[in-house]
């Protein structure tokens, strides 16, 4: 397995508070974290970073190549919690860290399995022949849309479409959704920010998933959010065989 990784500020925004991080500990399988932070430019810095590192160190401390995806979430369960505590005793500690927290989606796979994690509105893609998302925002628009309130076209340009229900950080305890699916052989996992999702359409990162050159696929998403204006931090992860 391998994977092309890639995180920018964007152009419109002077710092970038999206963490990202891969890596393949055998060639059968791989695992990668992304976090979108948030809570003013240096806490949102801070947030995300904490994170990542946390998350990243614990798995692959932990990790095993012939795990079951009920380890698989164990462990992840207590990556993210740990993240999460981590995050929330020191904006506690420290005023000018108050309120910083971060999403976060991670993915591990291990040989024809896949198991995602997420909390808040980072999403994680498979792509075959065509792009699914596999994990459901956690967002003020995304209940509205499940309550019929409003429709997806409508949640695209809501004012509040950037609040968040869920986050490391911002409490002492997160509710973390976990799922698990196959993984086929000829199949790409994309873990992204909002900084892509809200800049490039679907139908354009389904053109970029399905191209064979995989070394520079984040660098292709990256520069196709930049194209249509770049205005959020933007991160992506590719994970394939």
């Amino acid at each position: 397995m391998k994977y092309s990784i890639l995180t920018d500020r964007g152009i419109l925004r002077e710092t970038n508070q999206d963490n990202c991080m891969a890596a393949c500990p055998d060639g059968n399988s791989c695992f990668a974290v992304v976090c979108d932070g948030m809570g003013g430019a240096k806490a949102g810095d801070v947030a995300s970073e904490i994170a990542v590192k946390i998350i990243a160190d614990r798995i692959a401390a932990a990790w095993r190549k012939d795990m079951s995806n009920e380890s698989v979430i164990r462990l992840l369960e207590s990556a993210i919690t740990a993240a999460n505590v981590t995050i929330f005793d020191k904006a506690a500690e420290d005023p000018a860290f108050a309120g910083m927290g971060t999403t976060v989606v991670a993915a591990v796979v291990i040989g024809d399995r896949l198991v995602v994690a997420h909390a808040g509105d980072s999403r994680a893609y498979a792509f075959t022949d065509r792009l699914t998302q596999l994990t459901k925002d956690h967002s003020l628009v995304q209940d509205l849309v499940d309550a019929g309130l409003i429709t997806e076209a409508q949640a695209a340009v809501h004012p509040n479409k950037n609040y968040i229900t869920r986050a490391l950080g911002v409490a002492e305890k997160v509710e973390i959704d976990f799922s698990e699916f196959p993984f086929a052989e000829n199949e790409k996992i994309l873990l992204c920010s909002d900084g892509l999702t809200n800049f490039v359409p679907d139908d354009k990162i389904a053109e970029i998933l399905a191209s064979e050159d995989c070394d520079g696929m984040a660098q292709r998403l990256v520069a196709a959010a930049n194209e249509n204006g770049g205005g959020d931090n933007i991160t992506a992860v590719v994970l394939m065989k």
